[in-house]
């Protein structure tokens, strides 16, 4: 378990950060790009979370998600560098993935199909939800990126694959079932 006892240590102000497994990045390093922005997801869901207490499973769905998350951070913030380490590193598994396929598959189920692209909004916790969705494909395109560069593990990448996905399908959910989405109509100020 993590112990915080002080939370500022004065070491970033020279704009730079340290990993978990050590070495220190510039603050603007891609990695740690990558891993703040998966906090931003977490931070939106969070905000989601204030309009979800009453759709019980989607709730409870998105408390593991925000857990997931802290752990998709530490795998992010601890690069493997090829050498043992000296302590197991907490890394993204395919079983978190596939748990959200799963309940994207199970949420799924109830919704309106869909007749045009759903823009963000309608309920708050959908509005939410839709947000934290583009932020979690802001992380996804960093992690992408990271990924040409350096090694990240590919259930990383597939769980923020499936993420977006899941909050897509999560906000219609918020919507009724997709009965109050807010369809895009085509050219329809012109």
């Amino acid at each position: 378990m993590v112990k915080l006892n002080k939370i500022y240590t004065r070491t970033g102000d020279d704009g730079t950060t340290a990993l978990v497994s050590g070495p220190r990045r510039d603050k603007h390093d891609i990695r740690v790009e990558a891993y703040g922005t998966v906090d931003e997801v977490n931070s939106t869901i969070g905000m989601a979370r204030l309009h979800t207490a009453g759709m019980g499973e989607v709730d409870q769905m998105l408390f593991r998600i925000q857990n997931d998350l802290f752990d998709l951070g530490a795998d992010l913030a601890t690069p493997d560098t090829g050498e043992k380490p000296e302590y197991e590193p907490l890394r993204i598994i395919e079983a978190q993935a596939t748990r959200l396929e799963t309940e994207i598959d199970t949420l799924n189920t109830d919704l309106e199909p869909l007749k045009s692209f759903v823009l963000p909004g309608g309920s708050p916790a959908s509005a939410y939800l839709h947000l934290a969705r583009t932020v979690s494909r802001r992380a996804e395109r960093l992690m992408v990126e990271l990924s040409r560069h350096e090694a990240i593990g590919p259930a990383a990448l597939k769980y923020i694959n499936r993420l977006s996905d899941f909050l897509f399908v999560a906000a219609r959910v918020a919507n009724e079932n997709g009965r109050t989405d807010i369809l895009w109509v085509p050219g329809k100020n012109r």
